[in-house]
């Protein structure tokens, strides 16, 4: 059904051929008819063939009309579209209408967000620190009680940060400690928070808690420690008190590497931008292990990404953004063409998005970006 309606959309070529035969196919008509009859009648020219081989007139006016008739022209284009699209739909690939192939072969810029883009979307704990927690200690008895508020709190959310804190919590067996927390609201692109027993838990990112929060010096150097890893940090809060962090690491999606180096095989104009709401140490040991990227754009919010895609549009032309989550949909919905992540992906995201991937597999972009 997806398909079908996607085949509605016309492109640019397509409306141009339809209104160029509009006019053109009446012309060719009429001038077959002057063809077959202004020569018989005006200048004695036989009307049909002669015994002797002799051609008439109608047969030549029939000659012009079927060279003239602009059949393969107008067939063509539709032909072409409807091809790709089903070509595409049948390797996993849902794109909403040929228009939408039009722009593809035109954009010079892919904008990638990275947690549940490039990378698998699904972060395993790496670390829980607290105030209280003995030097040298990888669990104790205040990391379990903190990371058990945290999930309280976090069972509420589907994101993927969140989704790591829940299976932490299970995996040590703390899930029964807490209720699920009430009145969760989330803070787009900097964390969530709620209520657990009368006490208000927020679960923020660096830079949202630091700005929010006092900030003790000694666990401020374990968090820059964790993010020169690699690892996106979480802090803990209770009321105004910062109770620790939790930090978190995601892998590379296997066909990440793979695909983006197959865009610059492509086109070596092409620039990759990666977008992220992640530290700068997280974000850029993600793209040394693409190795392609051309720019990393970190610590942004929903509306940074927005706006980022703008500026890229209005400095490169035509640019592409590929997400996956609710914070990615305005992006998506900026952008040229936005492509969304089907398996992993939101249905906002999915739903804003031109062009979706429904495999989760990003090496099928490229075969969009050859087809169209």
């Amino acid at each position: 059904r997806l398909v079908e309606e996607a085949q509605s959309r016309r492109t640019p070529a397509e409306r141009f051929i339809d209104r160029f035969a509009a006019w053109y196919t009446p012309a060719v008509v009429l001038m077959a008819l002057l063809v077959a009859v202004v020569p018989p009648l005006f200048f004695g020219a036989p009307f049909l063939d002669l015994a002797d081989g002799t051609r008439g007139w109608l047969y030549r006016a029939l000659a012009l009309l079927i060279v003239a008739c602009p059949c393969a022209l107008v067939i063509s284009t539709p032909v072409t579209v409807v091809s790709a699209l089903t070509g595409l739909a049948r390797r996993g690939v849902l794109v909403k209408g040929g228009v939408f192939l039009d722009v593809l072969a035109r954009v010079r810029v892919f904008a990638f967000d990275k947690t549940g883009t490039l990378t698998r979307g699904t972060p395993v704990v790496m670390q829980t620190l607290t105030l209280d927690c003995p030097p040298g200690a990888d669990r104790c008895a205040a990391c379990d009680e903190m990371l058990a508020l945290a999930s309280a709190v976090e069972q509420r959310s589907e994101h993927p940060l969140a989704q790591a804190i829940v299976a932490e919590t299970q995996q040590r067996q703390l899930a029964h400690l807490y209720p699920a927390a009430s009145e969760v609201t989330a803070l787009a692109g900097r964390g969530v928070h709620g209520w657990v027993n009368g006490s208000r838990l927020t679960i923020g990112s660096h830079a949202h808690s630091h700005a929010a929060f006092e900030e003790h010096a000694d666990l401020h150097a374990h968090i820059e420690q964790a993010e020169a890893q690699g690892h996106t940090v979480m802090l803990v809060s209770q009321d105004e008190k910062v109770l620790g962090f939790v930090s978190v690491a995601d892998q590379l999606r296997a066909t990440s590497q793979a695909a983006l180096q197959a865009l610059k095989a492509m086109d070596p104009g092409y620039r990759l931008v990666m977008l992220t709401g992640d530290a700068p140490g997280v974000a850029e040991k993600i793209a040394a292990g693409i190795g392609v990227i051309d720019e990393v754009r970190s610590g942004l919010l929903p509306d940074d990404k927005l706006e980022t895609v703008r500026r890229l549009q209005a400095q490169y032309g035509p640019t592409a953004m590929v997400g996956d989550g609710v914070n990615d949909a305005p992006a998506l919905a900026a952008a040229a063409v936005g492509v969304a992540m089907g398996g992993a992906g939101t249905a906002q995201a999915m739903e804003t998005a031109d062009v979706v991937l429904m495999q989760d597999d990003l090496g099928h972009l490229p075969d969009a970006v050859r087809t169209s």
